[in-house]
């Protein structure tokens, strides 16, 4: 029997089972493929494997009316026919049927099975399926991969869904045959090694969100946080003072207060973690310090939070242009024209006024724009066309200047009210008094970051100069790699 090992004594230890590969087989429509199982994932993986030439062998422990499901080029048949006929074997059943295939052991010897399945929930087994799969069959090769992907994108083509396909095994050979096979799908393979890093490849598919659940709690809780403190001085205190019911502000006025603060408040985290990088860096003399757990996660979840801030402030603009739409609005502006005629005034004109509100909507527009550019370029494929300078000068810089831009928004908005009496309801601070506390904070760290003297001494740590007195004490530690660029998306 013809097999693909690096142990053993193979009849011909170059030759390869897929097609357009040297000293393998040409003709691709040869090349036979076998697939162990008869589910939606494994009429998907045929139907792609026939549209890239491949002939392929379906094996069921019902045949008859599985061959119904299969276009007619397929031959559907018993699993021992089906292993017979083939060296490359997908495995699409679930683990608990692997066993199924013991009375074929003698027939799997040496031949590539690649196991495809997944669990219903990390780290459900003490071992991977696929170290389950290689040790009931030590003889045969197994690769753990193509479990990433679903039966919809395999049908329907790489370009609808990712193309990434992670793969492993400890036979090099037979993990590079199946790395060949992914490209000749129009996948992209991502070689990961040895078999022991198929517990990873199993639990990606399972993983909801992951870096999202941080962001989205520190975001629900700033929400929740503004709206509560937004009702009860816009709509608990009139009440109380003047038994004033504007409890209609609740569904569009209050929840639009919310949203900016929310929005520039994560806006200024994203940047204030790269601040506290940097100033541990420069208190601990070195790059080489690993960063405390709490501070790495927060850097990690910078591109989370930037979204977050956009999609905030996006919902901000459209609860905006909603606001002249309410009958309360309307009203209010009928009761103001009246009252103005019923003190004979001819013109209300208010230079001031109109200068404040020209520059709160223009700066409220150039900050969104800048949000958006930050949110496209965290796309993949947007990604991928920037090389790092321009990428970080987009996440970095203008990013900087984003919040910037975003603060003399809430600013100009605020005005003078910042020091009138009558808006510190409650003994309380207005709300955009509140939304600037981070963003000043954030602007002051970056000013005193560009400072002559600092930036110089934080370059050099960031190329990896050292303090004389920490190269001992990080001199056995790993290397932690900070970034250099402080990024929102």
């Amino acid at each position: 029997m013809e097999s693909i090992s690096m142990m053993g004594s193979p009849k011909n230890l170059n030759e390869t089972f897929l097609p357009n590969v040297a000293n393998g087989i040409k003709d691709a429509n040869k090349v036979t493929i076998g697939i162990i199982g008869s589910g939606d994932f494994a009429k998907s993986l045929t139907i792609r494997l026939i549209r890239c030439g491949y002939h392929v062998v379906v094996g069921s422990r019902n045949p008859k009316h599985a061959a119904d499901f299969f276009p007619h080029v397929v031959d559907v048949t018993h699993h021992e026919d089906a292993v017979a006929k083939t060296n490359i074997i997908f495995v699409a059943i679930h683990r608990e049927h692997y066993t199924s295939l013991w009375d074929l052991k003698h027939l799997l010897t040496g031949k590539i099975l690649i196991d495809v399945s997944n669990n219903t929930r990390v780290d459900q087994y003490p071992d991977s399926n696929a170290e389950y799969l290689a040790s009931l069959f030590p003889d045969s090769l197994i690769v753990k991969g193509f479990n990433v992907i679903s039966a919809w994108s395999l049908q329907l083509g790489p370009k609808d869904a990712s193309r990434q396909v992670y793969i492993c095994s400890n036979n090099v050979q037979a993990r590079h045959q199946v790395i060949e096979l992914a490209r000749q799908l129009s996948f992209i393979p991502i070689d990961l090694g040895a078999l022991s890093s198929s517990k990873e490849i199993e639990n990606l598919p399972l993983r909801l969100f992951t870096l999202w659940k941080g962001p989205v709690v520190i975001a629900i809780s700033l929400a929740t946080f503004f709206f509560i403190y937004s009702f009860v001085r816009d709509v608990i205190h009139p009440y109380m003072r003047n038994q004033q019911s504007d409890f209609y502000k609740i569904p569009i006025e209050i929840v639009n207060k919310t949203l900016p603060i929310v929005a520039i408040t994560l806006l200024s985290l994203v940047y204030l973690s790269g601040l506290i990088a940097a100033a541990y860096q420069l208190y601990y003399g070195t790059k080489y310090r690993r960063f405390p757990p709490w501070l790495d996660n927060w850097l990690q979840c910078r591109k989370q939070l930037g979204l977050l801030s956009f999609f905030f402030a996006a919902v901000h603009v459209v609860y905006s242009l909603c606001l002249p739409m309410r009958r309360s609005e309307r009203y209010l502006f009928l009761n103001m024209a009246y009252q103005q005629v019923h003190a004979n005034v001819e013109d209300s004109w208010n230079e001031e006024e109109v200068w404040r509100i020209e520059m709160y909507i223009s700066f409220g527009i150039m900050s969104l724009g800048l949000l958006s550019l930050l949110a496209v370029t965290s796309i993949p494929s947007v990604n991928s066309a920037l090389n790092w300078r321009e990428f970080s000068f987009i996440q970095s810089t203008l990013g900087y200047i984003a919040l910037l831009i975003s603060t003399f928004h809430v600013l100009i908005y605020g005005w003078k009210r910042a020091f009138e009496e009558e808006y510190y309801r409650f003994y309380t601070p207005p709300n955009f008094v509140l939304a600037l506390v981070l963003p000043s904070i954030v602007i002051l760290g970056k000013i005193i970051l560009l400072l002559p003297c600092v930036s110089r001494k934080l370059r050099r740590i960031r190329r990896g100069w050292e303090k004389s007195n920490v190269i001992e004490e990080v001199s056995g530690s790993v290397p932690h790699l900070s970034p250099e660029r402080i990024t929102v998306m």
